[in-house]
């Protein structure tokens, strides 16, 4: 399982390649507890919950650095 994203500020110290990293395995996290689900397999539907609210987070600051709002923590590398 991907380690679980829980501040906004721990995403603003990462850049542009380890968030796709991040996100990257969140969503297949969200896949394999999605089959859990269906299969009746998944012990903690709270998993599920709190794994789309760190895509969501992602996505959000992923945006903001696109419109500005947020600054990249590495202005000379990836933007």
């Amino acid at each position: 399982m991907a380690s679980q994203v829980s501040k906004a500020h721990e995403l603003d110290e990462m850049t542009n390649a380890d968030l796709e990293t991040k996100l990257r395995e969140a969503k297949e996290e969200l896949f394999n507890l999605r089959f859990q689900s269906a299969t009746g397999q998944l012990d903690s539907h709270g998993r599920l919950r709190s794994v789309k609210r760190d895509i969501a987070r992602i996505y959000t600051v992923v945006r903001e650095r696109e419109l500005g709002i947020r600054q990249n923590p590495n202005q000379d590398g990836d933007s």
